[in-house]
């Protein structure tokens, strides 16, 4: 069953964001993830939304989604995302 990386972003700092997206396409064809959606102004439809950015990634299973996650690689890219932004991030489970 697919999982989805779903982040609500506010980006502080865009020139190390920009080196923190230079970096994941390689790494995320490592592990077979996939960008589905990025969205800068995601149309707020109810309730409250305190992010600017919206980004939805797709593995093909829980498994691979937590490889990823967990790689040195991305823990090496995430730490350019942790200084640059502030973000609510999750797995979730996709029905397939």
């Amino acid at each position: 069953m697919s999982c989805y990386f779903i982040a609500q972003i506010s980006i502080l700092d865009r020139p190390t964001y920009h080196r923190y997206e230079d970096g994941l396409d390689p790494v995320l064809e490592t592990y077979n993830g996939t960008v589905v959606a990025v969205d800068d102004h995601p149309v707020l439809l109810e309730g409250t939304w305190s992010h600017g950015r919206f980004v939805i990634i797709r593995f093909p299973d829980a498994a691979e989604a937590r490889r990823w996650y967990d790689s040195s690689e991305y823990r090496e890219l995430s730490a350019l995302r942790k200084r640059a932004a502030r973000a609510d991030v999750l797995f979730v489970e996709g029905r397939d």
